[in-house]
């Protein structure tokens, strides 16, 4: 597990490392190359008053007035997003043994909102962690091929 966790405002490059028996794991923030804006991103994005449409924000007492809120947070939201306020990126994990890189691009997850409105980034951590177990993985197959890619030159 990583011990320490990404900051509450992040960029792009920026890094959180955790030793995993004898591997050394880091996790970096990475930009996402997609251009697509959020409401590009996700269905339902922006709210509405229709049943069947994506963002439907349901019946009830005060729906207008509930329509209006999401509306303004969602207009909020996109504005962010065009200044350059928060982005998407990927995290990315790396693993390497005793100085040596066994994999650059041993686990990763892309499309995750970096810096979001009233958010403290901490997600970022929680994925980094989840990915952890398939970057060990990866990084053991490339071990394994490795050994066996040395075994063979001493037969040769």
């Amino acid at each position: 597990m990583f011990k320490t966790s990404f900051s509450s405002f992040v960029c792009s490059g920026d890094i959180i490392t955790c030793e995993a028996g004898p591997f050394t794991v880091l996790a970096q923030v990475v930009a996402d190359d997609c251009p697509d804006a959020p409401d590009q991103r996700q269905d339902g994005f922006w709210p509405s008053l229709y049943k069947d449409a994506p963002g439907f924000i349901g019946p009830g007492p005060n729906h207008r007035q509930r329509f209006s809120e999401a509306q303004t947070k969602a207009e909020a939201v996109m504005e962010g997003w065009r200044k350059g306020d928060w982005f998407y990126c990927g995290i990315v994990l790396s693993v390497s043994l005793e100085g040596v890189m066994l994999t650059s691009d041993a686990a990763s997850l892309w499309g995750i909102e970096a810096n979001y409105p009233e958010t403290d980034n901490s997600y970022l951590t929680e994925i980094a962690n989840e990915l952890l177990p398939e970057a060990i993985a990866v990084a053991r197959e490339a071990l394994t091929r490795l050994a066996a890619h040395a075994q063979a030159m001493e037969g040769a």
